[in-house]
């Protein structure tokens, strides 16, 4: 994740600090995490780079919710596309356990643990292929950013901080 971070760091960095850290938080795979991540290695204060993490990786998602299964079934229709989308409904079908156990408490803590392949984006296609309310679904996804962001922060500023 780091040598990520620093490669998306290093093509910005013409930009301002907190437009870096602002555009990785809205990329999949590195959204809040590697916003922090970057926020820490650019010196950038603790206040406002965890708004900037948390709006960037937010923001999204309300159209994720909103357009991703209109996406997925025009992909359906498609010989090349399907298999994207069988791929993608075997991945669900192994967390979906997980979501049905916990209901939307268990989407906040999907996106809110920072693990490999868990964050906003995915609990956002997680949330759309398995039916969920959205607006719910919105909401549960926040408070999983914001649990993200907490442990994010003690990571980033905190332990890892202290270390570089």
């Amino acid at each position: 994740m780091e040598s990520l971070v620093n490669f998306f760091i290093g093509l910005f960095g013409g930009a301002a600090k907190e437009v870096v850290i602002f555009i990785i938080s809205l990329m999949p795979i590195l959204e809040l995490r590697g916003g922090l991540l970057a926020a820490s290695l650019l010196h950038v204060e603790y206040v406002k780079a965890a708004m900037i993490c948390v709006i960037g990786n937010v923001l999204p998602i309300p159209i994720v919710l909103l357009f991703l299964e209109k996406i997925l079934d025009l992909f359906e229709k498609w010989k090349v596309t399907k298999k994207i989308v069988v791929w993608l409904e075997k991945k669900v079908e192994n967390k979906r356990e997980q979501i049905d156990k916990y209901g939307y408490l268990g989407l906040a803590l999907f996106v809110g643990i920072p693990l490999p392949g868990t964050g906003a984006w995915t609990g956002s296609l997680l949330a759309v292929m398995l039916g969920m309310n959205k607006k719910k679904s919105f909401l549960f996804i926040l408070i999983g950013v914001l649990m993200a962001a907490i442990i994010m922060s003690i990571l980033s500023y905190g332990i890892l901080g202290s270390i570089l």
